[in-house]
């Protein structure tokens, strides 16, 4: 009596297996979503990586499939995602709301119909199983009494003490304690076969609301197998043909690549087949002779642009004969050029792909595509024209012979990334060292820590108290 209890608790955990079931699809979701946009970072960062460092030609192409893949394969996971919420969880959601139905009072319909069917197909037989428990109980008292009667008896008979008329009392309560165990072994009997012919009528009765149980359960049960079928095809990419195609195309991508192909694109544009523009004769020009304008460096270099100072040793002037020659540093390259000039990309600043793009790779060390480096030849020979101090008694404006009085340290309010050559990079927070006043232009001269002589707007730093 009161087992099926069991069976309708069922009722109430099928609900709460719902529940589950729509939090474990819903991490799952969440976890496509995370992937995907993890994916889409990687792909976005990495690509702007490759693409600004030194690797070139179809094995760039090839590294560069693989953030395409990312790319591709990071919308199917964001399609994973809606497909496990916008129909799995959404029809187990709805699924549960029609299958199970809340009362006003607490619980549900279903649970309190399955509840009332037992207890009305038990209540017969259960009056009926009480009846043969008192009946029981009876019997079993009547056969006590009557044990304790008897060996009453039978110790009297030893009393010579004991009088004919308390003997007779004595065998009197025998005969009664018989006779009452008689009548109660009748009644026991007459209930116990009254409820074992209740019995199939009682089994019958339970099992028809107990297959009623089990029907409920087995449209919860089929429902999930098929909610978990239709999970698993959304979750297997290996039979999308979009999916396939991915890693196809990028297995083509990579096999385009071509090592010869590379070389003579590299020849080509940076090597011996690159144009050439010898150095020819110019004539003295006086705008040499004065403080170029950040107005007049950005205008097409129709005459002579100064290019790719450095501070790399003590200042040196050399007489020279040319009346037009600019003092410089010793040990620093120069050169006067048009805009064909292999070499006015030349930029020894160090910096990496991965400080201008992103502080937090700190393991990535490529550096800019257009990155020159410092060539072999010096600029102490007694016939260069860049070597002396100026004729007319002007100076480079890009001098570093600063006074050290003059030197101030600064501090950076924002970020800034050159613009040109000769410009200063930094970040918001950055110290440097200002080294020229601030010009009509709104320029100031400085040098960061790492020795970086140049340009910079005067407006993004504060002085340093």
């Amino acid at each position: 009596v009161g087992n099926y209890k069991r069976t309708v608790k069922r009722i109430d955990d099928g609900h709460r297996l719902c529940n589950d079931l729509m939090n474990c699809i819903h991490e799952r979701a969440r976890i496509e979503k995370v992937y995907a946009q993890q994916l889409t970072e990687w792909a976005k960062r990495w690509k702007q990586l490759v693409e600004k460092g030194p690797q070139y030609g179809t094995v760039e192409r090839a590294w560069c499939a693989f953030m395409s893949e990312a790319e591709k394969v990071s919308e199917l996971h964001l399609e994973v995602k809606g497909s496990l919420m916008n129909e799995d969880f959404e029809k187990i959601k709805n699924w549960q709301k029609e299958a199970f139905h809340k009362q006003m009072m607490g619980g549900f319909k279903e649970t309190k119909e399955a509840e009332d069917g037992f207890r009305k197909a038990q209540k017969p037989w259960a009056k009926k199983l009480k009846e043969v428990e008192a009946a029981k109980k009876a019997y079993h008292a009547a056969c006590k009494e009557e044990k304790l009667a008897v060996s009453r008896e039978t110790n009297s008979k030893a009393d010579p003490a004991l009088n004919p008329e308390q003997l007779k009392k004595l065998q009197d309560k025998v005969e009664r304690s018989k006779q009452d165990v008689l009548k109660t072994k009748e009644k026991y009997e007459k209930s116990l076969k009254e409820l074992d012919n209740a019995t199939p009528q009682y089994m019958e009765n339970m099992e028809q609301v107990f297959e009623q149980c089990q029907q409920f359960e087995e449209k919860r049960l089929r429902f999930f197998r098929e909610v978990l079928l239709e999970v698993q095809k959304h979750l297997d990419l290996s039979n999308v043909s979009s999916y396939k195609n991915i890693y196809r195309e990028l297995e083509q991508n990579i096999k385009t690549a071509d090592a010869v192909e590379d070389l003579r694109w590299f020849r080509a544009n940076q090597g011996p087949g690159m144009s050439m523009n010898w150095p020819q004769f110019e004539e003295w020009s006086a705008d040499l002779n004065r403080t170029l304008s950040r107005r007049e460096k950005k205008k097409a270099s129709d005459g002579v642009t100064l290019t790719g100072i450095n501070q790399t040793g003590d200042q040196v002037s050399q007489p020279n004969k040319h009346s037009s020659s600019l003092s410089v540093q010793s040990n620093t390259v120069q050169s006067v050029q048009s805009s064909y000039n292999p070499f006015e990309d030349e930029e020894d600043t160090g910096s990496t792909v991965s400080e201008k793009e992103d502080n937090k790779i700190k393991n990535v060390s490529s550096y800019e595509k257009n990155q020159s480096y410092p060539t072999d030849w010096s600029d102490e020979e007694s016939n260069n024209p860049f070597s002396s101090t100026d004729a007319n008694g002007d100076t480079n404006p890009f001098d570093e012979d600063t006074s050290p009085a003059m030197e101030v340290r600064v501090r950076a309010l924002y970020d800034y990334e050159g613009q040109e050559q000769d410009e200063l990079s930094f970040k918001a927070g950055d110290e440097l060292t200002k080294m020229e006043n601030e010009d009509e232009q709104g320029w100031c001269k400085g040098r960061l820590d790492n020795g970086q002589v140049g340009l910079y707007p005067a407006n993004y730093v504060e002085p340093i108290q």
